[in-house]
């Protein structure tokens, strides 16, 4: 006996699915895991809580996969740093990149930001993956600094501080913005924080 082929969706619950990610995400940036609710995720998607448990078991549900849809997308700038480039120049489209998504994912980066401060309770076996692809950019630097293209520094504190400064400008929006009294005007404010960063980066790992 053949099992039938599963459903697909139909357009309608595509919509109220995207529309209840989009909700949690706003809502887990915001709150974190622990101070979201599902009633509040049916508030901000327009949709009833009984219509929300039709699409999904509940929030742990909805969190795992916004934070799997997040780290493979966090992930890739790491993985694009390739060893056929000069030091200098994968450095510096890595900072970009960093700032590319901390402009145009502000929600994701606060979601991250708030599972880490909660001891990343739902995300050990991700952060392994992290550490095995970081593992072998570092080791990838190290040759670098052998060959005598990079300064002498330690790689780990290299890419904790490019992620430091990069994500800043999303977890710290509000206070980049109330400092810089730019306003709205975020596209002013990254092109500077690259040229910033790129000095900063590139002339420090001069060899």
């Amino acid at each position: 006996m053949t099992s039938k082929p599963p459903k697909r969706s139909t357009r309608i619950q595509q919509r109220n699915r995207d529309l209840i990610m989009e909700a949690a995400l706003e809502v887990f940036s915001l709150y974190g895991f622990r101070g979201s609710t599902l009633d509040q995720i049916a508030e901000r998607s327009g949709l009833s809580k009984p219509n929300l448990l039709y699409y999904f078991k509940g929030k742990e549900e909805i969190h795992r996969l916004l934070i799997d849809r997040l780290l493979e997308t966090w992930l890739d700038p790491l993985r694009e740093i390739s060893a056929e480039g000069e030091p200098a120049s994968e450095i510096r489209k890595y900072i970009n990149r960093k700032l590319e998504m901390a402009r145009d994912y502000p929600r994701e980066s606060r979601l991250f930001a708030n599972e880490m401060l909660q001891g990343a309770p739902h995300i050990q076996e991700e952060l392994y993956d992290l550490k095995v692809l970081l593992d072998e950019k570092v080791v990838l630097v190290r040759n670098w600094i052998k060959a005598g293209k990079l300064a002498d520094i330690d790689p780990y504190h290299l890419f904790f501080s490019i992620w430091a400064t990069t994500q800043h400008y999303a977890d710290f929006d509000a206070q980049v913005q109330a400092v810089l009294d730019e306003g709205p005007a975020r596209e002013h404010r990254f092109e500077t924080a690259a040229q910033f960063l790129d000095k900063l980066f590139t002339g420090g790992l001069a060899p």
